[in-house]
């Protein structure tokens, strides 16, 4: 997979962990040592922004050997990179890159286990994560997401058309026809989608002409009415897509398969707990380095 983040966003994150040189590696004058460093998998995991990893890692001056590609299944043990260089090269990338790592495996291995949950089901069904990642982490986030299967459901406000029963309050006494042919104008290429939390607030805004129905917060049952209602109300050529959100992770998300929707929305990768990477860091012999630096 692609590096995620920019070179510039990289090398923001090492200089936020090493802004002014490591103090402990000079007062020890290691630095100029020829070292090797290498990250394997302690736990199981769907890895993630491992090119990322590699890339900041070569950013401080290294050499970098990758063995897995983010999207892989690792199991406990299995190596992921291997790294050549000097002390202080090394020390400077390690903890960022570590975590990196460590951080977004937690994030794509809760999606993986969300997506492999729901198509156990229903192979078909798309599971969409949503844009509640951690506010300047989104490239982050959507790579973690990407690797572990899921799709976004939103990138952000600027390219997507959701409809909250938020912005129907604030727009007042607007009938929903009227606010359906603004959204059409405006945005001509866009799915027109809109969130409910009740049955019937879904039935009109079938009747309306939306394009994705996204249920907040209903039951698994309450999620085989509103698609056995769609049907009922909307010819097969015109029928909005229902799209179950709200509380949904690994452990309820084949009931919501079995339901029928045809979405998932999930925020809960990004709760997900970090993955463990087991780093290992020794002086280099004179020939692995040479080797590895050539």
């Amino acid at each position: 997979m692609p590096i995620a983040a920019s070179r510039a966003e990289l090398e923001r994150l090492l200089d936020d962990d090493v802004p002014h040189g490591d103090l402990t590696t000079e007062a020890l004058g290691i630095g100029e040592r020829p070292g090797v460093m290498r990250f394997v998998a302690r736990d199981p995991m769907v890895l993630a922004l491992a090119e990322d990893a590699a890339a900041i890692i070569e950013l401080a001056g290294c050499r970098v050997e990758l063995f897995a590609e983010s999207g892989t299944t690792l199991a406990e043990g299995a190596p992921i990179l291997s790294a050549y260089g000097s002390a202080a090269g090394l020390l400077r990338a390690w903890k960022v890159a570590q975590t990196l790592i460590e951080v977004w495996s937690g994030v794509a291995t809760e999606t993986r286990a969300i997506v492999d949950a729901a198509r156990a089901v229903s192979p078909d069904i798309a599971i969409a994560c949503t844009r509640k990642n951690i506010p300047g982490t989104k490239r982050c986030a959507v790579a973690a997401v990407k690797a572990g299967g899921a799709v976004m459901h939103r990138l952000g406000l600027s390219e997507t058309v959701l409809v909250f029963p938020e912005h129907r309050a604030l727009l007042g006494e607007v009938p929903l026809a009227e606010m359906v042919k603004r959204l059409r104008r405006a945005a001509p290429e866009k799915r027109l989608v809109a969130e409910v939390t009740s049955f019937d607030a879904a039935v009109e805004m079938v009747l309306a002409g939306f394009d994705v129905i996204q249920a907040e917060k209903f039951s698994p049952a309450e999620i085989v009415s509103l698609v056995a209602g769609v049907k009922a109300i909307a010819p097969a050529w015109n029928r909005p897509v229902v799209a179950a959100a709200g509380g949904i992770n690994a452990g309820n998300v084949a009931a919501y398969a079995q339901a029928g929707a045809h979405i998932v929305v999930t925020s809960s990768p990004y709760l997900a707990r970090p993955r463990d990477v087991q780093v290992q860091i020794a002086p280099a012999t004179a020939t692995e380095f040479v080797t590895e630096a050539a």
